[in-house]
């Protein structure tokens, strides 16, 4: 089967029904084994070094990976794609353009998601059986994230693995349920964990590679990861367009904010953790948050893939200690 990438979570069960691999751009750029030297290929060829680490990381990864085709989210995601995939085109890498509507109209979605289906020559109705077989691996996803806030088992980087890698599930959904199934039912028989304080990490997934464990250290723990639970669709949907239309994710600060914020006051949590990528357009929707959320809130910000410097890594035990 040959591989499909794309830039951030799309409807994943198009790329299902039509027998290829989904690949997440993302989790093979930060799960290489040095992230740095793929932002260094794309320093190389001029790639400006004010740009998002992670469009520098996607466009190295697609030069550098064996794909048919790369779906790349226009509206919705990342504001530097149109130029990441103008630079993709110099190397002859087939595209196919995905918008989530601003307005979250249910209508233009359709039309996006057709596009993407007439692209595949795939049939609705198998499109609609996949979704419905992906159900139970997402009920799974739900446990795990359940465990994790509410029975205390799940540490705040296994949530963000498995739920980040949701997106994908791996490129391979059997052996992804397999080892979720597996992971489950080791996590119950754990001892609770016990820290003191409960946290929430907001914003996209982070570019700093031992977050969680330096949390952890400091008597913290992640038991709400927003956006990589999201990528799960933690919710029950009447059909494929009812799905990525409750996904909040692409529609902007309020549309996140619906889920954010019940979700803070069901978990308990004790502070927030924004996290923003620098040169990144969603910095500026920090003043939305900081607004809207009436915990304990800190912003901070990742640059290049690695282990958190020692600025941050001191906002940090000050924040966890401000609230112990």
């Amino acid at each position: 089967m040959s591989k499909i990438g794309f830039t951030t979570t799309v409807p994943v069960e198009i790329i299902l029904a039509a027998g290829k691999i989904p690949v997440d751009l993302n989790n093979i750029f930060i799960g290489h084994d040095n992230p740095q030297s793929l932002v260094d290929v794309a320093e190389e060829v001029g790639y400006p070094r004010n740009t998002c680490g992670w469009i520098k990381g996607l466009y190295a990864v697609s030069i550098q990976d064996d794909l048919e085709a790369i779906v790349a989210v226009m509206q919705g995601d990342c504001s530097n794609t149109q130029a990441l995939m103008e630079t993709l085109q110099l190397k002859n890498i087939k595209l196919v353009p995905f918008a989530f509507p601003f307005d979250r109209n249910k209508n233009l979605l359709k039309i996006q998601m057709q596009t993407l289906i007439d692209f595949f020559n795939v049939d609705l109705s198998y499109v609609e059986r996949i979704r419905e077989e992906l159900i139970p691996v997402r009920k799974l996803l739900h446990k795990l994230d359940e465990m994790t806030w509410k029975d205390n088992k799940v540490s705040g980087f296994e949530n963000h693995y498995y739920l980040v890698s949701s997106s994908d599930f791996n490129g391979d959904v059997k052996k992804y349920n397999e080892d979720l199934n597996d992971f489950l039912e080791t996590a119950k028989n754990r001892d609770p964990f016990k820290e003191k304080i409960r946290l929430a990490f907001m914003g996209v997934p982070p570019i700093i590679t031992d977050l969680y464990q330096v949390l952890e250290s400091l008597g913290a723990r992640v038991v709400f990861n927003e956006v990589q639970r999201q990528f799960s669709m933690p919710f029950t949907a009447s059909d494929i367009y009812d799905q990525y239309i409750q996904y909040t994710y692409p529609y902007g600060a309020f549309a996140r904010l619906e889920d954010i914020l019940p979700e803070l006051e069901k978990r308990k949590i004790d502070g927030v953790i924004h996290y923003t990528q620098t040169f990144c357009f969603r910095q500026i929707e920090d003043i939305i948050y900081r607004e809207n959320i009436k915990v304990p809130f800190i912003t901070i910000e990742g640059d290049k893939p690695g282990k958190m410097d020692g600025r941050t890594r001191m906002r940090l035990e000050a924040f966890i200690n401000m609230l112990k």
